[in-house]
């Protein structure tokens, strides 16, 4: 396909990316916003990525709908501590 047979949505450009985060349930709505601040700023800095051509989704699940290093996510012990 040339790029020529691609379309974009008003004001979207051939750098629209969509980006979904999957994480633990229980953050906070402002540490949510700030997160999507974050990767708006950094998209835009790092990878010169307008805003206007991002969209992010952020997906909470509880800890037991995860599987990790063969475990499940609610009997998992990080050792790390995951700020809420």
């Amino acid at each position: 396909m040339e790029k020529e047979d691609f379309y974009y949505a008003n004001g979207r450009t051939e750098t629209y990316t969509i980006i979904e985060v999957s994480m633990f349930e229980g953050r906070t709505v402002e540490t949510k916003k700030q997160l999507l601040k974050l990767l708006f700023e950094r998209i835009y800095t790092e990878l010169n990525i307008s805003p206007q051509d991002v969209e992010i989704t952020i997906f909470e699940t509880p800890k037991h709908n995860w599987g990790i290093r063969g475990l499940l996510g609610d009997e998992l012990a990080l050792n790390y501590k995951v700020n809420i």
